[in-house]
Order: C-alpha cells, then sequence, then structure tokens
C-alpha cells in the first residue's frame, strides 16, 4: 500500500499525537492497518514523544561537567515533569551525555529559533557571496545557499547536532527516545560553556 487517506493520517494522529508525516510512514509500513500502525510508532517511541510534547516540565535538574583537566565546563538545565524522573538514573545520565555534548561540540544555541533572524541572514549572505562566482542559476545558488544554512544550523543548535555516542542520531533523537522511555516530556532549557581563557558560550 503506497498510499493512505488523509482522513486515516488524522486518525492516526488524533490517536497518538505523533506527527502528520510520522503517521502516514507508520499507516505505509502497515498496509493501512490503524492498530498495527500505533504499535509501530510505539515501538518508535514517537507516539508518546510528541503526545507528551505538549505537557509542562517544570521539574528537572542542573548537571556540570568538567573536561580535559579542568580547561572547559558546562552547566545545563534539563526539564523534566516530575521531580521522581528526575532523580532517576536514565534521566541523570542523560542530562550527562547533554553536557557532555555541549563540551565536545561546542553548540551556541538550544535550538534554530533561538538565532536571531539577522545571524541568519549573514550567514545567507556569506554563502551566497561564496556562490556568486560559480556560474549556476540562481535558483541553484539559492538550494546551495539553504543546504549551507541547514548545515549551519547542524553546528551550532545542541538538539540538530549529531550525538557524539552514537552519531547516526541527532540529540534531538536523544532526547526524544529518553521520552517514549521515561514516559514524560523533557525539555532542554538552557546551557553555559566555559572554555579556560575565551568568551563564553551560552544559550539563553
Amino acid at each position: 500500500m503506497s498510499e493512505v487517506s488523509a482522513a486515516l493520517v488524522r486518525d492516526l494522529r488524533d490517536k497518538t499525537g505523533a506527527g502528520m508525516l510520522d503517521c502516514k510512514k507508520a499507516l505505509v509500513e502497515s498496509s493501512g492497518d490503524l492498530e498495527k500502525a500505533i504499535v509501530f510508532l510505539r515501538e518508535k517511541g514517537l507516539a508518546a514523544a510528541q503526545k507528551k510534547s505538549a505537557r509542562v516540565a517544570s521539574q528537572g535538574m542542573v548537571g556540570s561537567y568538567i573536561h580535559a583537566g579542568g580547561k572547559i565546563g558546562v552547566l545545563i538545565e534539563v526539564n523534566c515533569e516530575t521531580d521522581f524522573v528526575a532523580r532517576t538514573p536514565e534521566f541523570q545520565e542523560l542530562v550527562k551525555d547533554l553536557a557532555m555534548q555541549v563540551a565536545a561540540a561546542n553548540p551556541r544555541y538550544v535550538q534554530r529559533v533561538q538565532i536571531p533572524a539577522e545571524t541568519v541572514e549573514a550567514e545567507r549572505n556569506i554563502y551566497r557571496a561564496q556562490a556568486a562566482g560559480s556560474g549556476k542559476p540562481a535558483n541553484v545558488v539559492e538550494k546551495i545557499v539553504d543546504g549551507k544554512v541547514e548545515k549551519f544550523f547542524a553546528d551550532v543548535c545542541l538538539l540538530e547536532q549529531p550525538f557524539i555516542k552514537e552519531p547516526q542520531r541527532t540529540v534531538g533523537q536523544l532526547v526524544t527516545d529518553a521520552v517514549g522511555r521515561i514516559g514524560e516530556n523533557i525539555v532542554v532549557r538552557r546551557f553555559a560553556r566555559f572554555q579556560l581563557g575565551d568568551a563564553t558560550e551560552a544559550s539563553a
């Protein structure tokens, strides 16, 4: 079954809270069987993660990580819904992994919506200037620019970086998978990175 009806996709989304594209893929994989599609989403952790993303996360912890003999230090705030989950080894391990990611990969923001519009536009102008002498048509140049901007996001946004322990998935996927396993909404709120002799890198 290559196509599924929009009504069926909406029905699955209403039942699971997963995204439209994920719902469509699940229905295609399960040949339009709604119950099998629900199981597919749950196995992937998508249903639980999307449903919980709207819930308030006001508990959690501030984690820390010191690296390179005291040359790099990170503080990171990660929120969950309950103090009980905040005290579990799995949540604390996630916070530690996130702090290590910040230390190693030096992101500047948690997610792309935090990047000032003028910063993104300045990057686009740089990439446009780099491609200007290529002789390619304007529409091709814009596609090249779009691709480089996406790479910029993956470099500077924590949730879009490849996870240092498993580069085949992003940090955002790491958090989403944890939401599915732990059963609570998890939000990376902010971080600060300190490197000896350098200016502080921080997110708001």
